[in-house]
């Protein structure tokens, strides 16, 4: 069964179709990508999937619940994790924190107690775990203001994952980071998605032929090609919507 599928999902904004009978699915243990040109409707179909927006047709199901019209700490608490396109962290909250209110918020107790998060025993250890799984834990007590950009989404990485999500929603994970940074937030993910399955937005293509077990190539709102990485690199559709003529 997959963890994740989506189901006819149609938007609209006046006129303008942005969601165009959009139908995917993501298994357990595979990373899922999607592509496209800017204004393709990626961050339509994202915001539909974590509930800012809601789909004027189609259907959103995760581990078999359908969570289509669910509020957003509803997704949370079903088990929909997210990272953003645009870090969303708290700068002046320590690094431990940031990710025991991650931890928190999947309890449902959102930001209710703020600060108090990281000194709750069960919070902070879970905080730290997950630091300690991304090589984080040495910068714990930093001001998450004091943060590269690179650790900073290694940050909003550890958030979602205190969370205990059942999926992780990407959005350009990749965005701003260098070449050495990517490579290892790539190696990151390739080892999360064996345990965490994830669809991933991303226009790193580097970091979409390595971590992708399935490419949907998304133009004007609408999936115009799918499949494995080698088959999308391939195919005509894709490469001239998105891709380039080439086929390196």
């Amino acid at each position: 069964m997959s963890v994740l599928e989506i189901r006819g999902l149609n938007k609209h904004f006046g006129a303008v179709h942005v969601s165009r009978d959009i139908s995917l699915s993501v298994p357990e243990g595979q990373c899922h990508a999607l592509i496209g040109p800017n204004g393709a409707g990626k961050t339509t179909l994202i915001h539909q999937i974590s509930g800012v927006l809601r789909p004027d047709a189609g259907e959103i199901v995760l581990a078999g619940r359908n969570i289509t019209a669910s509020a957003i700490w509803q997704r949370a608490q079903a088990g929909l994790g997210r990272t953003f396109q645009l870090t969303s962290i708290l700068p002046s909250f320590s690094v431990l924190e940031n990710v025991a209110l991650g931890a928190q918020a999947k309890d449902g107790s959102s930001f209710r107690f703020f600060r108090p998060a990281a000194r709750e025993r069960t919070l902070n250890d879970t905080a730290m775990t997950t630091l300690e799984r991304l090589n984080m834990a040495e910068r714990a007590h930093v001001p998450a203001a004091d943060l590269s950009h690179g650790e900073r989404r290694l940050l909003e990485l550890a958030i979602a994952l205190a969370g205990a999500p059942r999926f992780l929603l990407l959005d350009e994970p990749m965005a701003g980071l260098g070449r050495v940074e990517s490579a290892m937030l790539t190696d990151i993910l390739a080892d999360l998605r064996r345990s965490i399955p994830m669809l991933l937005v991303e226009h790193d293509m580097d970091a979409i032929f390595r971590l992708a077990d399935t490419v949907s190539v998304l133009v004007n709102g609408q999936v115009v090609a799918q499949g494995t990485p080698d088959e999308v690199r391939n195919d005509p559709a894709a490469r001239a919507a998105y891709l380039g003529d080439s086929k390196t």
